[in-house]
């Protein structure tokens, strides 16, 4: 059981682990779909939302968030009773409910009109490339044209907040192909782009080919400039960097992720979810099996609890808020730990203004544009010993 919260106010992580294939990139908790309970995990996933929600009868929902693995790989009449009963579990009144979603599954009308039945109102879908030899390379299975014809057709269904997801660093890519991916993008006329380096993760068949010797992957300063015409080509269209790597056209910035990043809190549901409620965290079961049992005797498949020191607090604090060009607000700061971050950092902040990494902005500190390239390095100074 974890921590109750009164009086406040938590975004929804919905976990869908199923996937029609894997991804070679791939850590998150995932499995192929074919052979899976499915129906019996959707039920065991409501009544995982429903013995919650019964435990914080004073919290609100804010955002709602649907991620996996692949959402949009559950079939129709899985995915009408999902949301279905989620909906009566936690009525949507307005509130950004995203979707995630790969372009070969809402090429299917039936699935985007169930979304829009049931009130979803965004998508967030992984295009990754425009490169159909790209794609191959890193195991998805749509091409660039689905990619485009799943946009178009979420648009001409209703859908105007839209995101997707770009990669850069690929195998075969270059950054001429990777200027191609962006003015395709933004051909699109969306509201919200996501771009990620790749980041090779364990577990994963990148990860095992990089021991191998078996994968050439651009330079770093490939990959740097890469980021960088990210960020110019972007911005020059209007679409504002807000996050590192998040970029949004005015008022569509992602609100459920804006909670993470400004440390705020959120349930996790479904197999192998982590949630952050009070000063608690709390991560569930992943394997799909060890998830199911607990709830079949009307018990919360959570795995570790452990409470979050003020210290941890604060250095997530700076570590999530400094990813965000708005930074981190003074004012918040102040009001949750009762010290200003001066105070907390007397030598860490100047010393990194000097340096040219982080600014003052007068209501925030944040990153400069330098600083967001060695993010990591940044972040490391704000580590409380």
């Amino acid at each position: 059981m974890v921590a109750q919260v009164s009086r406040q106010q938590a975004a929804v992580y919905i976990h869908i682990p199923f996937c029609d294939h894997i991804c070679y990139y791939c850590n998150f908790n995932k499995v192929l779909i074919n052979g899976q309970p499915v129906h019996d995990y959707l039920v065991a996933l409501l009544a995982e939302i429903r013995l919650t929600l019964a435990q914080h009868p004073d919290v609100t929902i804010g955002t709602i968030y649907f991620g996996g693995g692949t959402p949009s790989a559950l079939p129709a009449a899985e995915l009408d009773f999902l949301l279905t009963g989620v909906q009566e579990l936690l009525p949507f009144r307005g509130q950004e409910v995203t979707f995630e979603a790969n372009p070969n599954d809402l090429l299917d009308g039936d699935k985007l009109a169930i979304l829009q039945a049931h009130g979803v109102n965004r998508l967030s879908i992984g295009v990754q490339s425009f490169n159909d030899t790209v794609l191959k390379k890193i195991g998805r299975t749509h091409t660039a044209r689905q990619a485009v014809q799943a946009v178009e057709q979420a648009q001409q269904a209703g859908f105007d907040n839209i995101s997707i997801d770009l990669i850069y660093r690929l195998p075969g890519q270059d950054l001429v192909d990777f200027q191609r991916s962006l003015r395709q993008a933004l051909a699109l006329e969306i509201p919200h782009y996501a771009t990620y380096s790749l980041i090779l993760e364990r577990k994963t068949v990148f990860y095992n080919l990089m021991r191998r010797g078996k994968l050439q992957l651009p330079s770093q300063d490939m990959e740097a400039d890469m980021y960088q015409l990210a960020m110019d080509t972007l911005n020059a269209h209007g679409i504002e960097q807000y996050e590192i790597s998040n970029f949004a056209r005015p008022g569509f910035q992602s609100q459920h992720n804006l909670v993470y990043w400004h440390n705020e809190y959120y349930f996790g549901f479904g197999a192998g979810a982590s949630g952050y409620l009070g000063q608690t965290r709390y991560q569930n079961f992943g394997p799909i099996q060890q998830y199911l049992q607990p709830l079949a005797q009307e018990q919360l498949p959570i795995l570790t609890s452990e409470q979050i020191t003020t210290n941890q607090q604060i250095e997530e604090q700076l570590f999530l808020g400094l990813r965000l060009n708005a930074g981190v607000e003074k004012a918040r700061f102040q009001e949750r730990f009762g010290r200003s971050i001066l105070a907390v950092y007397p030598q860490v902040i100047p010393r990194l203004i000097q340096q040219g990494l982080l600014v003052d902005l007068g209501p925030a500190y944040a990153l400069t544009e330098r600083g967001r390239f060695v993010g990591n390095d940044v972040f490391a100074d704000f580590m409380l010993v």
